[in-house]
C-alpha cells in the first residue's frame, strides 16, 4: 500500500518540509525528518507515533549523514522518497559576500543534499527503485535577481547535478526531479532562513532595492500554498513516470516561460554567430 512508503525530508522544522511532513503523517505514511535543532522539529511537527522518526543531523558532514540513514534502515527498514530541503538563503552581491559567506552557502545548499545522495544511493540501488526530490528554486533556473548571486548558485548546482543524476540511475527504475519552488508564503524571508552580506556597499542600488521590494512587497504577500505543495509532492511522488523539472507556483511557473522565450530569441537572433565557429 501507499500508505507504507518511508519519506526522509532534510529541513523539516519549518517552511515546506514542515508542511509536507504533517501532511505526509496525517496520511499514513512513516518519515524520517531532519533539523539542526530536534526540540523544535518534535515541537513544530507535534507527532509522537511511531511512524515519525525525528532527527538531528549536520548535513555537511558526511559521517553524521550516514549515521542518520543508518538509523532510519534500523528504525523502517528501507527508504523510498528523499527530499532534499533543507538550505538557506544568502543575500548580497558577488562583491559584497566573503569567500567564507559563499562557501558556507554552498556546504548546506549543496554538498549537504551531495551527502544524502551519497549514502541513500547504495538503498535505492539494491532494491532498484526509490524517488529523489531535490529542492531548488526557481533562482535556479532563472538567475537576473541581483543581490542573489552566491544562493542563485547554489540553485542551479543542485539543477545541475540533479539532471546528472537522473541520467546516471535511469536504468535502476530510480527518479530524480528537480524542484523550483516560486514564492511561498512561509518563514523563508524571514531571520534564520535568510542571510544578508556582512559588509554591504550602498552603490548596489539594484539589489538594496530588491531587498525592500522583498521586505515591504513580497513577505506576507506570497501566492505560494505550502499545503498544496505538499499535496503536489506526494502526487508525483506516487506517479509510475515522475517529472525531471517540477516548477511549484504560478509564478514559478511564468518565470520559467520567460527565461524560455529570452534564451529562443537569443538562440534566433545570434544563429549565424553560433554556427559560424564551426569547421
Amino acid at each position: 500500500m501507499k500508505t507504507q512508503k518511508v519519506w526522509f525530508v532534510t529541513g523539516a522544522s519549518k517552511g515546506l518540509g514542515l508542511s509536507l511532513v504533517k501532511r505526509l503523517l496525517s496520511e499514513g505514511y512513516k518519515v524520517a525528518a531532519t533539523s539542526r535543532n530536534i526540540d523544535a522539529l518534535r515541537e513544530e511537527v507535534g507527532h509522537t507515533g511511531d511512524e515519525f522518526l525525528p532527527l538531528s543531523v549536520n548535513l555537511t558532514s558526511n559521517e553524521s549523514v550516514a549515521t542518520t540513514v543508518a538509523g532510519i534502515l534500523a528504525k523502517f527498514g528501507t527508504i523510498d522518497v528523499v527530499v532534499n530541503n533543507a538550505g538557506y538563503g544568502q543575500l548580497g552581491t558577488l562583491e559584497e559576500l566573503t569567500d567564507e559567506e559563499a562557501r558556507k552557502n554552498f556546504d548546506v545548499n549543496v554538498f549537504g543534499s551531495l551527502n544524502v545522495i551519497r549514502n541513500v544511493m547504495p538503498v535505492f540501488r539494491e532494491k532498484r527503485s526509490g524517488a529523489f526530490f531535490n529542492i531548488s528554486s526557481i533562482a535556479g533556473f532563472l538567475g537576473t535577481f541581483p543581490g542573489w548571486g552566491i544562493y542563485n548558485a547554489t540553485k542551479f548546482a543542485v539543477a545541475g547535478f540533479t539532471e546528472a543524476l537522473s541520467a546516471e540511475i535511469k536504468s535502476m527504475g530510480i527518479s530524480a526531479t528537480i524542484v523550483y519552488p516560486g514564492y511561498f508564503k512561509t518563514n523563508f524571508l524571514l531571520e534564520g532562513s535568510l542571510n544578508t552580506a556582512a559588509n554591504p556597499i550602498a552603490e548596489y542600488k539594484e539589489a538594496r532595492d530588491l531587498e525592500v521590494i522583498h521586505n515591504e512587497q513580497i513577505i506576507g504577500n506570497q501566492p505560494g500554498d505550502p499545503e498544496k505543495a505538499a499535496a503536489a509532492f506526494i502526487h508525483i511522488a506516487e506517479l509510475e513516470e515522475r517529472p525531471l523539472h517540477l516548477f511549484l507556483g504560478s509564478d514559478s511557473f511564468g518565470m520559467a516561460n520567460g527565461k524560455i522565450q529570452a534564451v529562443q530569441h537569443d538562440l534566433a537572433a545570434f544563429e549565424n554567430i553560433s554556427k559560424s565557429t564551426d569547421f
